[in-house]
């Protein structure tokens, strides 16, 4: 099964080989017909501790690391060969 990439940004990275990653969507609420973004932040698992607080990164489903992580931090061009390979 294809594990999902999600794009967002790093707003806290204060733990140890954890990032804090903001994912933004858009709905449409479904009584206005406007969209409206939602967001939701994620754990994730930065094993270089590479990614600083505003650096747009890719992040995709892994094992469950600890109780919150599940997340890990991909580099743009392993983002892209997942993303191409789950598309087809």
């Amino acid at each position: 099964m294809p594990r999902r990439v999600l794009q967002g940004t790093v707003v806290s990275d204060k733990n140890a080989k954890t990032v804090i990653v903001s994912v933004e969507r858009r709905v449409m609420h479904p009584v206005y017909k406007k969209f409206i973004r939602r967001s939701k932040r994620f754990q994730a698992h930065d094993e270089a501790n590479a990614c600083k607080v505003g650096d747009v990164v890719y992040i995709r489903e892994c094992r469950p690391i600890s109780k919150n992580k599940r997340w890990e931090v991909v580099t743009a061009a392993e983002a892209s060969v997942t993303a191409n390979a789950s598309a087809s």
